[in-house]
């Protein structure tokens, strides 16, 4: 079997289980083989597809626990800013913008994780805030998880719910991004590892501690930032 197309079934995989115990992660683990595999373009249109499945699974058991409120103050900022930064960003080098949003949410993982609180980021201003950040960082990296995972544990709700509200925001969040730029289906192979790490992930997610799925969500959005950092210097 060809290495890469190994590396993306488990990246897959492993992509899916994440996204399943902590309602985040599955294109920060993902993305960067089927970028590999598939190309920039190509990549990001199979991953985005790939990521909505990855929360829908998960969310026909925990809907029931989505914050609707908060989701949609979420959603809101994010559906709405995207494309405009989109077209304020466009020819602009936004490598120095990545590293500092990168730098800005590893320092804010390292203050929860060390259990700092901010009172504005529990309410619809760190709402409108994470969702600001989020569509910011999916137009210059492709990361949009990591300020709403961090708005997600500081406001300290309880991990059953995180996840359910985080699968239903990514899931609304790929789903648009897949109809602005071009719906392209994964290959069925694709489907099956998604399919085995959610049931995995699925399978888990009820022996993990609640203070385990919160380092877990800071972990992944700590990633997402390093990611950023990474690739931009």
């Amino acid at each position: 079997m060809d290495p890469l197309l190994l590396l993306v079934a488990v990246s897959i995989l492993a992509g899916a289980i994440a996204q399943s115990v902590t309602g985040m992660g599955f294109s920060l683990v993902a993305a960067p083989a089927l970028l590999a595999y598939l190309g920039p373009r190509g990549g990001v249109a199979v991953v985005v597809v790939l990521a909505a499945m990855a929360s829908l699974l998960p969310l026909s058991q925990q809907w029931r626990q989505i914050r609707w409120r908060d989701a949609g103050s979420l959603l809101l900022p994010t559906l709405l800013a995207t494309p405009v930064i989109a077209l304020a960003l466009a020819g602009m080098d936004t490598a120095v913008v990545a590293v500092a949003a990168g730098v800005a949410v590893i320092l804010g993982v390292v203050l929860l994780a060390r259990g700092a609180s901010w009172a504005w980021f529990k309410g619809l201003p760190g709402a409108v805030a994470a969702g600001l950040a989020s569509a910011t960082l999916n137009v210059v990296g492709g990361v949009g998880g990591p300020p709403v995972g961090m708005f997600a544990a500081n406001a300290g709700w309880a991990p059953v719910q995180a996840r359910a509200t985080l699968q239903f925001f990514f899931l609304i969040q790929n789903i648009v991004t897949a109809l602005v730029i071009g719906v392209v289906g994964p290959q069925w192979w694709m489907v099956a590892a998604l399919m085995f790490g959610t049931l995995v992930g699925m399978g888990v997610v009820a022996r993990v501690p609640a203070h385990l799925a919160r380092i877990a969500v800071l972990v992944v959005a700590a990633l997402g930032g390093a990611s950023l950092v990474v690739a931009n210097v």
